[in-house]
């Protein structure tokens, strides 16, 4: 009788770190200098949002499914379009000057705005990724596919708009005290930054990832072999 190494557990326990990290960083998001950085400075705000949603929202649903693989099973491909709409209503709504004022102003509406990130940003990966996960149709990976390059594509045209501007589009840039060494326009280009750079890529790789195992086939194998590659017949030349 053999006695198993006691490292031969480790992989399983380390499979959940995805979802120790997410929770990680939300903590440091909500609990660290943020918040109150984020009420004089854009892109402090932007760091917590694109925090949020491009970060900390993969990591949660990838932990989700490595705990519970049916967790997200059974999602439809239509849901996965519907929550990109629903984030793309989130995202704009809250980055409308008036709303955006008010969650930099305002403890509940800013409790409200973090909130409603992490929901939109959840409900997309998990329809988009955990559903595919789950999922051997290849409706439902190309719908996440769809999902997460729509949402790529709508982030990095507000990122632009945001970096673009030739003057503040918030009136807290002059009611806030904005980041040191920096006037509103140029704190409100970093926030464009940021957003284009992480909130950007990080949907575009999450779908092209989902790009790839729609590509694979339907049961997760490469491609048919091209007709070069094929055996040839017994009488028929390649």
């Amino acid at each position: 009788m053999t006695t198993a190494h006691p490292s031969a557990a480790l992989p399983g326990k380390l499979r959940l770190w995805p979802l120790l990290a997410g929770l990680a960083l939300l903590a440091f998001l909500w609990l660290g200098p943020l918040p109150e950085r984020a009420r004089g400075s854009f892109a402090a705000h932007m760091v917590m949002h694109m925090g949020i949603v491009a970060i900390a929202s993969p990591l949660l649903v990838l932990g989700l499914t490595r705990l519970q693989p049916g967790i997200f099973r059974g999602i439809p491909p239509q849901l996965a379009l519907a929550a990109t709409f629903a984030e793309f209503a989130v995202v704009w709504g809250w980055h409308a000057p008036a709303l955006h004022d008010a969650a930099r102003l305002s403890a509940p509406i800013f409790l409200a705005e973090q909130g409603s990130f992490l929901f939109a940003g959840v409900l997309v990966w998990a329809s988009a990724l955990g559903a595919a996960a789950g999922s051997d149709r290849l409706a439902t990976r190309a719908a996440g596919v769809g999902a997460l390059l729509v949402t790529s594509m709508h982030m990095t045209l507000l990122g632009a708009l945001l970096l673009f501007s030739p003057r503040p589009l918030y009136a807290c840039a002059d009611l806030c005290a904005p980041a040191a060494a920096m006037t509103p326009v140029e704190d409100q280009a970093l926030g464009g930054v940021i957003m284009l750079i992480v909130g950007g890529a990080s949907y575009l790789a999450g779908g092209l990832m989902l790009l790839a195992s729609v590509l694979r086939g339907p049961d997760g194998t490469e491609p048919e072999a091209s007709f070069a590659t094929r055996p040839a017949r017994p009488g028929v030349s390649p």
